[in-house]
């Protein structure tokens, strides 16, 4: 049999000026000029574009045409690991309980509410299987009942595109209400009297540049606030004891809140506590005073300061909950009597409440590795608080808490129809000593027949940016690959708060390097550790975790039996150097500045994994994307594919996989997502037992 043929992208190099630096892109032409009607409707793209990705997605299936029989496998076991007729634990907000719930083979939710205490009475408030019938992509994002429970909003996705469509629906006689509002986020909420519902615009780059307000059941829009900094993202949101609208406007390093009374909600917004960079703070309102969450006066971690009402500004914070170092006070719950912060160190967690009086007392896990989550209470008159724990190997508890008696009730255990038992599985968590010293915590899950002797492969996770941890949580689908023999483990590196704040801040900007190093470093001690081999580790991670995933591939591709990179951000000087792209001034605080800052662009190129990419023997290689992504965009991972393709030396195979019905979080229904995980998990072993060689 002969092998497929891949595609050969054709060249056509660009010369880039700046900053008295040159660069040659040979496939800057993959991105269409018109990438902002693309995102809204997908046939526009341009015809060459068009078959080129067209072509790519038919050599991989080609290449991977073997392992259908597998990733069907996969695929109904991971399917069969769920309770298709599954709901959420319903959420008491006054009369009635909010909830969402699944018929079985349904691709998408209800979302539903009965009378309090009552089995009977449902209401279908949105009819996700109905919404979505006849679309290849449909989303629902931001949803939510009015405080007088007759008014249901909900903002829509069609395309991937994280452009939104919000419409409202009267609750007695199902009607929808008012015009549908365009061009929005997947952000909105109702005014605490519910004539008023308030959203986030989006400006025709695709980035949120207004807050509007109309009465709720229609009429005449008014601009509320205009972001004019395009470095800024922005939301509306209502506080915990309804008696504000809040406007959160921030980056990666600043923040600004401005508040509107519930007395009077078509107020001009006041701000809190002007920018200042450097300086992050959210806050809520605690029925006598503001409680806000900040970093200010150099409490690296977070602290907790009380403000009164009528003074919110920095100059009466007054200090709540002290800042100690190491422990990050990720985020707050208030209820009338109690706040209940979630606090992250050593890539666990904890949640802890405290009393008006000041006294605290927490809830923990005494376990090597584990996710316990503060959901938080629906309603601010009440001490009934709701957190869920689970680890790699247990599946979900959802537990409700009362606050003042210390007393929890279990709600619900998540269901694996299949059958589990996670006494069959081993959670451990090493600790990979990083380049300079610092330990870099690897959370490891396994079957406990699975030996540690270096000859089971192991799928390395990873992502490190913006601040974001990676849970040690539950996932069904791990189960195909753990139970086939694989070891499946975690990178908690910098870049991440896994560790706390300043764990983040020491990988990004031009310490960036410092999550690549940690993940190679975590790799390694697998290795000395006996979990793993060199050339047995699939490493995987999407978006800025796809970045990481360039940046280790050109670092160290010896360590690699295979690279998956999800919607990877590659193309870093390109992205971060146009700012037409909605992310790219909001993330310079990340990232630097290649426009106006040499010293940013030289760092930035000499790790940019499209840039890097040089002749060596590359590993097997998978890259994905999706065509109505906003965030990385298709070009990325279909230009990283063009060079990597020519220059590797191995003989292994660099494939695409682009959805063209899709955005960054690739298929909306649930189970052809777990189709799209299947693949990727089926890739990984494709790729350790080298299956391209039978092509």
């Amino acid at each position: 049999m002969t092998a497929p043929t891949p595609p050969v992208a054709k060249k056509i190099p660009v010369t880039i000026e700046q900053l008295g630096r040159t660069r040659v892109d040979e496939y800057q032409w993959m991105k269409d000029d018109n990438w902002q009607a693309v995102l809204r409707d997908p046939t526009l793209i341009k015809a060459d574009v068009k078959a080129h990705l067209t072509e790519e997605n038919a050599y991989r299936e080609a290449m991977m045409a073997s392992t259908l029989p597998l990733q069907d496998e996969m695929f109904r076991e991971m399917r069969g690991r769920i309770k298709e007729d599954d709901s959420s634990v319903p959420a008491k907000d006054g009369p009635w309980e909010y909830y969402t719930r699944f018929d079985a083979g349904a691709q998408h939710p209800l979302w539903c509410r009965r009378p309090v205490g009552q089995v009977e009475g449902e209401q279908v408030l949105l009819n996700g299987p109905a919404e979505a019938e006849g679309k290849a992509y449909w989303e629902a994002g931001d949803v939510g009942n009015s405080p007088d429970h007759t008014l249901f909003a909900y903002a829509e996705d069609s395309q991937g595109s994280e452009v939104h469509r919000i419409l409202v629906k009267d609750l007695e006689t199902g009607q929808l209400v008012g015009e549908p509002i365009e061009s929005a986020s997947a952000n909105l909420t109702f005014s605490p009297d519910s004539q008023w519902i308030f959203w986030t615009n989006r400006d025709d780059n695709g980035r949120p540049d207004k807050i509007f307000r109309r009465p709720a059941r229609g009429g005449d829009i008014a601009l509320v606030y205009e972001e004019t900094d395009d470095g800024f993202f922005q939301g509306v949101g209502r506080n915990a004891d309804d008696e504000f609208v809040v406007i959160s406007i921030a980056n990666q390093e600043t923040s600004e809140a401005r508040i509107i009374p519930a007395a009077d909600p078509t107020a001009t917004p006041v701000v809190v506590e002007p920018r200042h960079t450097g300086r992050l703070y959210d806050l809520d309102h605690w029925g006598d005073r503001w409680v806000i969450r900040t970093n200010a006066d150099d409490a690296i971690d977070f602290k907790i300061v009380e403000a009164p009402t009528a003074s919110p500004g920095k100059g009466s914070w007054t200090d709540l909950v002290a800042h100690t170092p190491g422990r990050f006070i990720e985020s707050l719950d208030l209820t009338r009597d109690h706040i209940a912060r979630q606090e992250r160190a050593d890539a666990n967690t904890r949640i802890v409440v405290r009393d008006r009086q000041g006294a605290e007392h927490e809830i923990a896990v005494d376990e090597p590795a584990y996710a316990l989550t503060l959901i938080g209470a629906s309603e601010f008159d009440t001490t009934q608080s709701r957190y869920a724990y689970n680890s790699p190997s247990t599946p979900t508890s959802t537990y409700d808490y009362d606050l003042a008696a210390r007393e929890r009730t279990l709600r619900k255990v998540q269901e694996v129809p299949s059958g589990h038992d996670p006494a069959a599985y081993v959670v451990e968590r090493l600790n990979a000593p990083a380049s300079d010293g610092e330990l870099v915590p690897v959370t490891v899950l396994r079957h406990r027949d699975t030996p540690v002797d270096g000859s089971a492969p192991v799928l390395l996770y990873g992502y490190g940016s913006y601040g974001i941890p990676m849970p040690a949580s539950f996932s069904t689908n791990r189960l195909s690959l753990v139970d086939r023999g694989w070891i499946y483990a975690i990178a908690h590196i910098r870049g991440g708060s896994d560790k706390g704040w300043n764990w983040f801040l020491s990988a990004r900007r031009f310490t960036k390097k410092n999550t690549f190093t940690d993940f190679v470093a975590a790799a390694e001690h697998l290795i000395d550790r006996n979990y793993a081999s060199a050339g047995k580790i699939v490493a995987q991670g999407g978006s800025a975790g796809g970045l990481l995933m360039g940046a280790v591939t050109n670092m160290r591709p010896d360590l690699w039996g295979g690279v998956i990179g999800q919607v990877p951000f590659v193309d870093v000087i390109n992205t971060m150097s146009d700012t037409s792209l909605p992310l790219t001034p909001p993330e310079w605080p990340e990232w630097g500045n290649p426009i106006e800052d040499a010293e940013a662009y030289d760092y930035m190129m000499s790790y940019s994994p499209y840039d890097q990419v040089t002749a060596q023997a590359y590993p097997p290689i998978l890259a994905t994307g999706g065509l109505s992504d906003p965030r990385v965009t298709y070009w990325e991972p279909e230009k990283w594919v063009a060079r990597l393709r020519p220059a590797t030396t191995s003989g292994k195979p660099v494939l695409l996989k682009i959805n063209m019905e899709a955005g960054h979080g690739g298929a909306s229904g649930r189970f052809d997502y777990l189709k799209e995980v299947a693949h990727d998990y089926v890739f990984a072993v494709w790729a350790i037992d080298e299956g391209w060689t039978r092509v």
